[in-house]
């Protein structure tokens, strides 16, 4: 089949994906959208990308395994330590300035950069005082996020990156071994909101002091990644945080104008007070 065919194939798979479904995928990045279909393709054993439209369409089971496939799972808590060692050395401080918080992990997907923050405001001590919204788009994602239960066989690796980040506890203070599973406290997630939304189609979410959107706009093109900047713009309180993941940059968004860098180098900005 020529890659022309696949291609139309793939936008008609989109359409009807937002027609049928209200899920709008027409504008992420195409070569990644791509790549993920046809790894779904060939997992079903189908022979096109219109046969998963045609069972798709006609069978309501398949589409949170074809969310699986076109959303990114893939995390580690504490991602990127760097990171959040300057949330704790360089943002904090300007947190606790504020009587109560609101923190938005946008694009939670299985929870890891949550618990990753909740740790952190806990070691903090502004843990009673911040209210978390966790959103995505999968409904299986955000189940796994409230769960709140992982691999014990990654979490060597959490514990390295918490560590790293300047982790003032040991993370085992903070989740339950039970056999080949992590199982992390409920009182992490018990001040935290977990909602359904889609960066491509709704609205500003309240007004937040540090937005955290990590290896999320890199899997949009230029007109959904100015959607999403200047949502998050418009979400946060004057002064307020916006973190993005190391490969993503808002020099080139048309939004950039209401940001000023903050920690360069991790890739952290603060909305300019207007």
């Amino acid at each position: 089949m020529s890659e022309h065919i696949e291609d139309i194939e793939i936008q008609l798979l989109l359409d009807a994906l937002y027609r049928h479904y209200h899920y709008d995928f027409r504008h992420y990045a195409r070569a990644s959208i791509k790549r993920r279909l046809l790894q779904a393709r060939d997992k079903w054993g189908f022979d096109s990308i219109s046969a998963i439209q045609s069972a798709v369409l006609h069978d309501e089971t398949m589409l949170p395994q074809l969310l699986d496939f076109l959303t990114v799972q893939v995390s580690e808590m504490f991602r990127d330590p760097g990171y959040f060692r300057a949330l704790r050395e360089q943002v904090v401080p300007h947190l606790r300035t504020y009587p109560s918080l609101k923190v938005w992990v946008a694009g939670c997907s299985n929870g890891e950069e949550l618990y990753s923050l909740a740790i952190l405001f806990a070691e903090e001590g502004l843990a009673q005082r911040t209210i978390f919204y966790a959103t995505d788009i999968n409904p299986a994602a955000l189940k796994a996020a409230q769960a709140g239960i992982y691999p014990m066989d990654r979490i060597r690796l959490f514990t390295e990156n918490h560590q790293l980040s300047g982790g003032r506890s040991s993370l085992s203070d903070y989740y339950t071994a039970n056999y080949d599973r992590a199982i992390f406290d409920k009182s992490l997630r018990e001040r935290t909101v977990f909602s359904d939304h889609s960066l491509v189609t709704d609205a500003a979410f309240g007004e937040m002091h540090l937005i955290s959107c990590r290896n999320v706009l890199i899997y949009f093109d230029r007109a959904l990644q100015d959607r999403a900047v200047g949502l998050f713009g418009e979400s946060l309180a004057r002064g307020g945080f916006l973190g993005i993941g190391s490969k993503e940059s808002l020099r080139f968004s048309n939004q950039a104008a209401a940001f000023a860098p903050f920690v360069r180098e991790q890739k952290i900005y603060r909305r300019k007070s207007l």
